[in-house]
């Protein structure tokens, strides 16, 4: 039986960042996940890395912080993984739409998220390509992007330079206890590890591994597609999106829901989204939201209308009853530690989650006040 400080279940975005924070604290890591690195959710992520859809204190706190760990992050390994400070801009055509604009650019203000009002002669000299109509909206210099398989890779790489073991298609069959009820490692379908902290980092699954150890991880999936056109360099400069994107993130409806996010890619290729819809593990196409999403993005950018679609791929956004993500040790199981449901913001939220992490882990003084974010929330509310 091999022995480690720590097992990371999960080696997504979010799992590789709170395997690297682990290493980087001096412990030996252990990553374990039941496919490939980054086949998941990350795999069917855009790399937003946002500050302009955060509306919740808590949230924003954590999004500030994971933004500048991004780029501590990529000085440190080395930026293999295309981070940069696209910068990002929130559009209406309506006088009612500019007013919740404001009103949650107002909040963020507050909490230290910079952005700035923008008229028609500003907005499209920033993106020549808009629709003439559209005339309001609020620009995020501090939104940025990466390419999230990359990063998990080289997050993970950098894990195994420094001791830990990567394992990929081994899946977790078992949480160990000790006799006190604690965890003392993991079964896996090859092999059985030792570790006195275990890590769920499973997103979308995070309640399945909660349930294999005794507990409850109320963690939901929404399906939800984007769309890649083929190269077209020099039509989208920045993070596009409709404002009706901020009311969907935060909303329970179990509808489909979409809103047109635009952005392009180092490559050229321009990515369209996002919808959400609440219909469990169900992978199967859906025409209408994609004909949906094209069309939204089209009364955006016109010049869309002749670019050829070239893909469209679909994954599980992992969300809370609250929309917050679980962050912290389980409230039943001694040693089980969460880090899921962020839903469409994990790869934003993934640094500032796990060194969160790593300070309870550590038990030392951390950046803010986890509270909101603790797992024992959703035992209150069962029990």
């Amino acid at each position: 039986m091999k022995t480690f400080d720590a097992v990371v279940i999960g080696a997504g975005v979010v799992g590789s960042s709170c395997a690297l924070a682990l290493a980087q604290a001096g412990l030996k890591v252990s990553v374990l996940d039941r496919g490939a690195i980054a086949s998941g959710t990350t795999s069917a992520g855009e790399g937003n890395i946002l500050l302009s859809d955060k509306e919740l204190a808590p949230e924003i706190s954590l999004a500030k912080y994971s933004r500048d760990a991004w780029f501590s992050i990529a000085e440190e390994i080395g930026n293999h993984f295309e981070l940069e400070a696209k910068t990002g801009v929130a559009l209406t055509r309506s006088d009612a739409g500019l007013q919740k604009l404001r009103h949650t650019a107002e909040i963020q203000r507050e909490a230290g998220i910079e952005n700035q009002e923008i008229g028609f002669d500003e907005l499209h000299e920033l993106e020549p390509y808009l629709h003439p109509e559209i005339s309001k909206g609020i620009f995020y210099p501090g939104d940025a992007q990466c390419q999230p398989m990359l990063a998990a890779a080289h997050m993970l790489r950098e894990v195994r330079r420094r001791g830990g073991e990567i394992n990929q298609r081994v899946e977790v069959v078992n949480l160990l206890k000790r006799p006190d009820g604690g965890i003392s490692g993991v079964q896996t379908t090859s092999d059985q590890i030792s570790a006195p902290i275990v890590i769920n980092a499973t997103g979308t699954w995070a309640g399945e591994i909660a349930e294999l150890a005794g507990s409850h991880l109320p963690i939901m999936p929404r399906k939800g597609f984007i769309l890649v056109t083929t190269p077209a360099p020099g039509l989208v400069h920045r993070k596009v999106y409709d404002a009706d994107y901020i009311a969907n993130v935060a909303s329970d409806s179990a509808e489909i829901q979409s809103s047109a996010v635009v952005e392009a890619t180092n490559s050229g290729t321009i990515l369209i989204g996002a919808s959400r819809e609440r219909i469990g593990f169900d992978s199967s196409m859906n025409v209408d939201v994609i004909n949906r999403l094209a069309k939204q993005a089209v009364a955006l950018f016109p010049v869309l209308a002749s670019i050829e679609l070239m893909r469209v791929y679909k994954g599980f956004r992992p969300y809370a009853p609250d929309h917050l993500p679980a962050i912290g040790e389980d409230a039943v199981v001694p040693g089980l530690y969460h880090c899921a449901g962020h839903e469409g913001a994990g790869i934003g939220l993934a640094p500032g989650s796990a060194h969160l992490l790593r300070d309870m882990i550590l038990q030392q003084e951390s950046f803010m006040d986890p509270s909101a974010f603790a797992p024992a929330r959703f035992q209150t509310v069962n029990a």
